[in-house]
């Protein structure tokens, strides 16, 4: 993966942006040497997010099986005043 600074990075951006949409190209952006954002191609974003879906699905399916109280969803809402 490419390291660029941020303010290199904005005059450059419309060639960063064309880089990753059709050469699956990663950039990381720097901010004092520190990264602090990245370009990076819709379907990295995409498997992205649906990693983390699998691990939220994963974590709710465990904590559910820690106990078997159940709290109705209106008295939530209500407790909430939702």
């Amino acid at each position: 993966m490419t390291s660029l600074s941020v303010s290199k990075a904005r005059g450059q951006f419309a060639e960063l942006i064309n880089q990753a949409a059709y050469r699956g190209r990663r950039v990381a952006l720097k901010r004092r040497g520190k990264t602090v954002a990245a370009i990076v191609p819709a379907e990295d974003l995409a498997a992205l997010e649906a990693l983390e879906d699998r691990l939220d699905i994963e974590a709710a399916k465990e904590a559910l099986a820690e106990s078997d109280e159940r709290i109705p969803f209106e008295k939530v809402r209500k407790e909430l005043g939702l």
